[in-house]
């Protein structure tokens, strides 16, 4: 039920106003969001680690439109460790893409990532950090994966994943226009985090994601993105494929110049 104290337009102004990452969105959704008629806020999953600081909340936030239909946003906040006093706060469409955020911000460095529940259904939490790796890199052809495409800005949300890849080698203008032409989507995290101790006793995370499009003409096509903090300074680190084999390769690279 809507706060009786602060209209729906209010509410959404100031969500917008407070997160980092609103221009994300997609136009269209934000276009549809400006018709909210209600709306219902409820948290969703929370972590509180005293003994190292980190502190984040997922909320949901559900908004009735004019049109008769609903959509979600998902609200990341959080703070990095011990000593960060300020609150950030971060918004995605999605609840896959609120996973993904939390896999950005905490990596291996957060060992329950693999038990928050903002996960995708089916993801699997590492049992042992060598056999994680071991399989994350193998080259063997993986299980059959259940899609099930989602009709909701897929050619924005292709536009955004190879925006943030770093890797020189990313997919190029030709994939690029191939993706203007995607009208569903499907986000698969085909292993949890893997993390990787190193000799300087820090750890570094290592995830992989599919991001499968479907095309106009029936067709589909992947995109295959690398999450690691395999970086001189351990921060974040995000990498672009349109190859599995290749995105695999590039994680077992990374994980031996370390």
């Amino acid at each position: 039920m809507s706060d009786p104290y602060e209209t729906t337009e209010a509410h959404l102004d100031r969500l917008l106003g407070r997160t980092l990452n609103s221009f994300d969105l997609p136009d269209g959704l934000v276009e549809r969001l400006g018709t909210a008629l209600a709306h219902s806020s409820s948290l969703y999953t929370t972590h509180h680690s005293p003994a190292t600081g980190l502190w984040r909340e997922t909320h949901r936030h559900t908004y009735l439109l004019a049109d008769g239909g609903s959509v979600s946003l998902w609200e990341l906040t959080y703070r990095r460790g011990e000593g960060d006093r300020t609150v950030r706060h971060e918004v995605f469409a999605s609840k896959a893409e609120t996973c993904l955020a939390v896999s950005r911000l905490f990596g291996g460095a957060a060992a329950d990532a693999a038990l928050d529940p903002v996960l995708l259904p089916g993801d699997e939490e590492p049992e042992n950090d060598v056999a994680v790796l071991t399989a994350l890199f193998a080259g063997a052809a993986p299980a059959q994966r259940h899609r099930e495409y989602a009709v909701e800005q897929s050619a924005d949300h292709a536009r955004r994943v190879l925006r943030r890849a770093e890797n020189p080698d990313r997919p190029g203008e030709e994939v690029a226009a191939l993706l203007r032409s995607a009208y569903a989507h499907h986000i698969t995290q085909a292993f949890g985090t893997a993390r990787q101790c190193g000799p300087d006793g820090r750890d570094t995370g290592f995830s992989l994601y599919e991001h499968a499009f479907v095309l106009l003409d029936g067709s589909e096509f992947s995109l295959w993105e690398v999450e690691h903090t395999a970086t001189p300074d351990g921060r974040h680190m995000c990498e672009v494929y349109d190859d599995e084999a290749a995105a695999r390769g590039a994680m077992e690279h990374r994980s031996r110049v370390r």
